[in-house]
């Protein structure tokens, strides 16, 4: 399955909460998509997020966001893990 790593450029009043709640509802909603949020990241001054997620499309990535908590990502990538 390919991996991707999304990105909100700026979510205003970010905070480790919110981040927190927002990641928590991706994942019970992640499985009616097949797809599997596996990890996040956050700046929380300029309220960017970052998550790495294994979707079989970006399309099902960005349908939990939108039904989850409704922050859609500005920007999906596929990515290739290193070492």
């Amino acid at each position: 399955m390919p991996l991707y790593m999304d990105i909100h450029q700026h979510i205003p009043g970010l905070t480790k909460e919110a981040v927190a709640g927002a990641h928590a509802a991706d994942l019970a909603t992640q499985k009616k998509y097949g797809v599997e949020y596996l990890k996040y990241w956050y700046d929380e001054k300029a309220g960017k997020v970052f998550c790495l997620v294994n979707a079989p499309n970006k399309e099902a990535a960005m349908k939990v966001h939108q039904e989850a908590h409704g922050l859609v990502a500005d920007e999906i990538v596929e990515v290739t893990e290193g070492l």
